[in-house]
C-alpha cells in the first residue's frame, strides 16, 4: 500500500479505509467514484454520466453547480467562513433564520448541524417546556441516527432495533394507513388519550414517511394529531426534514392538513445539497416556556452554509416549483405504470417529486443499482424500494429515470 502522499488509485484507498453509511467494512456493495456533478447529472471517473434520481438524499433540489447557490458561496467566503454563534451574530444567519420564520409561521429559530441534530433539539425543546420526557409518534417513522432520534423511529420494523435496549421507550401507535379510515382515527384518540399525562409531544414526519419505509398517509391523520395535542395539552413536532421545500407537491407536508405544528424540524434541502445545515422552528410560545435551551452545537449558524441556505430559498421562490412538481409527479405516474404489473412488484406510488416501486422481497442491492446504471441513472434502492427523489430541475431526464426504474422492476424475482 502506497504511504502518505503517494499517488494512489481513490477507489483503492476508498475500500482500504473508508467506512460508507449503511454498510459493513469491506462493503458488501461498491462504491461509485464521482469526478463531476453539474445539472441534474453525476459524471463518474470512469466516464460513465449519470442522471442522479436522488438528488443526494434529496438535498439538491436545484441540481448541482448552480450559479445563483455558486456565488453566494464564493462571495461570502470573501468575509468569513465561520465564527462562533454563541455571543455574536452575522448577516446570513439572520436573515435565513427570519426568511425560515416567514414561510414556516414559527418565529423563533434554532440553526443546527443535521436533521438529526434538529430533531435532538426538538426533542429537547419539548421535554424543557413540559418537564416530561416520553414522546408518541407512529410505527413506520424514521427521524434520524443520533439516539434521541433512534428512539422514535421504529423500534420493532426500523433499522435501529439492534439498539432497542439502549434507547428510550416511547410510544407507538400504528402505522397510518393510506386512505381515511375512522377506525385508525378512533386508535388514535384512544392511544393519545391513555398515554397522555406521561407525554410531552406528538412527533410524526408529515404525510410521507420517508426512510422508514416511503409510505404516504392521509393528511386527515395528521389533522387529528392536531387536534389530539391540543386536546391533552400537548406539543405537535413536525419532522420535515424529508418533506420540507415542496417535495409533496406543498411547501411543507403540514399544508396537505392545512395545520401548523408548535415545533418544526427542516434540512435536507435547506441548502440546496450544498453543506450540512437544519434548523429546529418553534411558536413564541413554546420558546418562552423553554427558557434556556441547552444546546449548542459549534458549527451552528455556519455563515457559508446560511448563505447558500439563503441563497437556495430565494431561488426557490423565484422558481415555479410548484408547476415543476406537478409534472415530475405526472412524468411519475405515467412513466411507473408499467412497473406496477411486474411480477416482482406489490406497489408503485407517486406523491408530488417523490416515486416509489416497492417489491415483495428486499431487493439485491448491487444487481439493481447495475440495472438502472444500465440506463444511464444513478438510484439508491433500500430494503424492498427502488424510489426517486430527483431534482426539481430534472426535465426531460425524468423518462430515463422512469425507463430505469422500470427496468429494474422487471428484474426481480416473482416474490
Amino acid at each position: 500500500m502506497t504511504g502518505p502522499g503517494e499517488a494512489a488509485d481513490p477507489a483503492e484507498l476508498d475500500r482500504a479505509h473508508v467506512w460508507h453509511p449503511y454498510a459493513s467494512v469491506p462493503a458488501s456493495v461498491p462504491a461509485h467514484l464521482v469526478s463531476r456533478a453539474r445539472g441534474v447529472r453525476l459524471t463518474l471517473a470512469d466516464g460513465r454520466e449519470l442522471v442522479d434520481g436522488m438528488s443526494s438524499w434529496w438535498a439538491a433540489i436545484h441540481g448541482y453547480n448552480h450559479p445563483r447557490l455558486n456565488r453566494a458561496l464564493r462571495e461570502q467566503l470573501q468575509d468569513m467562513a465561520h465564527v462562533m454563534f454563541g455571543g455574536l451574530t452575522h448577516e446570513p444567519a439572520v436573515r435565513l433564520a427570519s426568511t425560515l420564520a416567514a414561510m414556516t409561521g414559527l418565529p423563533k429559530v434554532f440553526l443546527a448541524d443535521s436533521g438529526s441534530v434538529a430533531v435532538e433539539v426538538a426533542i429537547k425543546m419539548a421535554s424543557q417546556f413540559t418537564g416530561r420526557s416520553r414522546l408518541l409518534t407512529v410505527r413506520g417513522g424514521y427521524h434520524g441516527d443520533t439516539f434521541g432520534a433512534m428512539a422514535v423511529c421504529d423500534p420493532v420494523n426500523g433499522m435501529h432495533h439492534l439498539f432497542s435496549g439502549a434507547l428510550p421507550r416511547h410510544v407507538f401507535a400504528d402505522r397510518p394507513p393510506r386512505d381515511l379510515d375512522e377506525g385508525y382515527l378512533a386508535h388514535l384518540d384512544e392511544t393519545v388519550a391513555r398515554n397522555a399525562r406521561d407525554l410531552a409531544a406528538i412527533i410524526v414526519e408529515p404525510v410521507v414517511q420517508g426512510a422508514g419505509g416511503m409510505h404516504f398517509y392521509h393528511p386527515a391523520y395528521l389533522r387529528r394529531l392536531r387536534e389530539l395535542a391540543d386536546e391533552h395539552g400537548l406539543l405537535l413536532i413536525a419532522d420535515e426534514i424529508a418533506t420540507g421545500f415542496g417535495r409533496t407537491g406543498e411547501l411543507f407536508g403540514c399544508d396537505h392538513a392545512g395545520i401548523r405544528p408548535d415545533i418544526m424540524c427542516v434540512g435536507k434541502a435547506l441548502t440546496g445539497g450544498y453543506l450540512s445545515l437544519a434548523a429546529t422552528l418553534c411558536t413564541e410560545r413554546v420558546a418562552s416556556g423553554v427558557g434556556v435551551l441547552m444546546h449548542g452545537p459549534t458549527y451552528m449558524g455556519n455563515p457559508l452554509a446560511a448563505a447558500v441556505a439563503g441563497a437556495s430559498l430565494e431561488l426557490l421562490r423565484e422558481r415555479p416549483w410548484r408547476e415543476e412538481v406537478k409534472r415530475i409527479e405526472a412524468g411519475l405516474t405515467e412513466g411507473l405504470a408499467e412497473a406496477a404489473r411486474a411480477p416482482g412488484v406489490k406497489d408503485v406510488r407517486v406523491l408530488g417529486a417523490i416515486g416509489v416501486v416497492e417489491a415483495r422481497e428486499p431487493v439485491d442491492v448491487a444487481r439493481v443499482q447495475d440495472v438502472v446504471m444500465e440506463h444511464g441513472v444513478w438510484l439508491r434502492p433500500f430494503n424492498r424500494l427502488i424510489y426517486t427523489m430527483p431534482p426539481y430541475s430534472v426535465g426531460d431526464d425524468l423518462g430515463r429515470i422512469t425507463e430505469a426504474m422500470t427496468a429494474a422492476a422487471r428484474s426481480l424475482g416473482p416474490g
